[in-house]
């Protein structure tokens, strides 16, 4: 096979291969075999027909497309490979000549990563980032172990009040005539949570269990669904019942059914001793990404759009799956928030290219340092693997096979991103409160930082459970959002686009 590589514009190379006129036809005669049994031609039975008769009947290229099928892509894999060429995207096949005994000869333009020289990458200078737990933040903590382990008690003495959960009964009517999904029976509502759409919670308080009343509201101008925008309604509801929730007190016995620890002081101080680890990790990270944005800044690169395109495709995914822990459909969420698709995805475009551009640059640092991935390391990650999903070892192994190169990746990422903080120049410390981590925060990190694939970490604060659950751990679970590293291209598929409308989450 002979290969002649071109580089017609930027980031763009046409490779011109020959393919053996031999092993065009050993292309031709699978092409043959496939589509035979389907062939009928005079003077034969249905897929009897040799294939000189066939190519006579109705010429040699009945069988070119699926011949090139077979051909061109071990010739292109191969070609690509014996000149070190990195493709972002699927080629453009030409053909230049097929058939007669000839030599195939088709060209494949693709798409590479671009070249670039890289600035000065070690002895970056980033002020020191601590962050120290407060007293607030460890009562915010506290509070939110309360919370999860409350217990939920009927309230038959008083009428409904800002904080009850509610079972309700209800039925909308716009103009006197019901609407689709404006019903439901026996639906657990919490009073204050902005469930449903403003007016609505804030009439039920004061009424009482087994009333049935009328709760008067209209609906926002930006409400999705375009039938009700704006519209005055009418629900009907029936109130079965009226529940709270009762929080348990901080003390010994609850540090006892909720953790392993006998007393609220041991307690008390793993959580604190949980949010300076994640206080930690999360310094890190952002010293990280100073660096990143350091050598960034300093680094031109021209970024072909496939590549941008498919870190958006990513973010896209992995917003979709995100979205069907909670029920909905990506379709659902764009109808829901006004936003198109199309929309949703220029929202990504921002994030996308500081993520292309980032993953280059450690790429380009790694390559220069000689920063690889040990068998033992991969072998380390595949253990962990294997320890969270609760499997054994060459299990693991048999199903991953020989797809380790993510796994190869994410782990050269975060060496490469240690060896920059190790030769950076770390300044004065700037000292800041712990971190206060939300499910919306993580899901908004938008930086160059480490991850370990299936990574799960060892912190207590990862096991945590209710005492109903059987389980009892250590405590502080703040520390779990913070305490595992993302690669730089994933992490920005963590942001979500930003809506346009402040959508509810029911029809109600």
């Amino acid at each position: 096979m002979n290969v002649k590589v071109e580089k017609t514009e930027k980031n763009i190379v046409t490779l011109e291969i020959e393919v053996a006129k031999e092993i065009f036809e050993e292309g031709m005669e699978k092409a043959y075999r496939k589509n035979v049994k389907s062939i009928a031609l005079p003077g034969f039975r249905k897929g009897k027909a040799p294939r000189k008769f066939i190519e006579k009947y109705y010429g040699e290229a009945v069988f070119y497309e699926d011949a090139i099928n077979f051909v061109c892509p071990d010739a292109y894999d191969k070609a690509i490979e014996e000149n070190g060429i990195a493709p972002v995207a699927q080629p453009e096949i030409d053909i230049v000549q097929i058939g007669n005994g000839e030599n195939f000869i088709f060209k494949a333009t693709v798409t590479v990563k671009p070249e670039f020289e890289i600035g000065e990458y070690k002895g970056i200078k980033v002020d020191k980032i601590e962050y120290i737990p407060t007293d607030d933040d460890i009562q915010a903590e506290l509070s939110r172990m309360q919370e999860q382990n409350a217990r939920i008690i009927t309230v038959e003495d008083r009428s409904v009040e800002n904080g009850d959960i509610v079972t309700i009964d209800y039925e909308g009517f716009v103009d006197g005539t019901a609407f689709d999904g404006g019903a439901d029976k026996n639906h657990d509502l919490t009073i204050g949570s902005g469930q449903f759409i403003p007016g609505f919670e804030e009439q039920l308080i004061g009424k009482a269990s087994g009333e049935e009343c009328e709760i008067n509201v209209t609906f926002p101008a930006e409400y999705h669904a375009e039938e009700l925008k704006g519209k005055d309604a009418t629900f009907k509801v029936t109130i079965h019942s009226i529940k709270k929730k009762e929080l348990p007190a901080l003390d010994d016995e609850f540090a006892k059914d909720i953790s392993e620890f006998d007393t609220f002081d041991a307690l008390r101080a793993d959580v604190i001793d949980q949010l300076t680890k994640s206080g930690e990790t999360r310094a890190l990270r952002e010293t990280e990404e100073k660096i990143m944005e350091v050598i960034a800044n300093a680094t031109e690169i021209d970024i072909p759009r496939p590549m941008i395109e498919t870190q958006i495709d990513r973010m896209m995914d992995d917003f979709r799956y995100r979205l069907s822990s909670s029920g909905l459909t990506l379709e659902q969420y764009a109808e829901y928030t006004g936003m198109p698709l199309t929309e949703m995805r220029k929202q990504y475009e921002e994030n996308a290219q500081r993520a292309v551009k980032g993953s280059l640059i450690l790429e380009k640092i790694a390559e220069i340092e000689k920063i690889e991935a040990s068998e033992e390391e991969i072998e380390s990650e595949l253990q962990k693997m294997a320890d969270s999903y609760k499997m054994e070892l060459d299990k693991i192994k048999k199903i991953m096979g020989e797809n380790t190169e993510g796994i190869a990746s994410d782990i050269k990422t975060n060496k490469t991103l240690d060896f920059l903080v190790k030769n950076a120049e770390i300044k004065k410390a700037r000292k800041k409160a712990a971190p206060k981590t939300t499910d919306a925060e993580t899901a908004e990190e938008a930086a160059p930082a480490k991850k370990t694939t299936t990574k799960k970490t060892t912190t207590k604060a990862n096991t945590t459970e209710k005492k109903s659950t059987a389980t009892k751990t250590k405590t502080a679970s703040a520390a779990k959002s913070t305490s595992e590293k993302k690669t730089t291209t994933k992490k920005d598929a963590d942001a979500a686009p930003a809506k346009k409308t402040a959508a509810k989450k029911t029809d109600k």
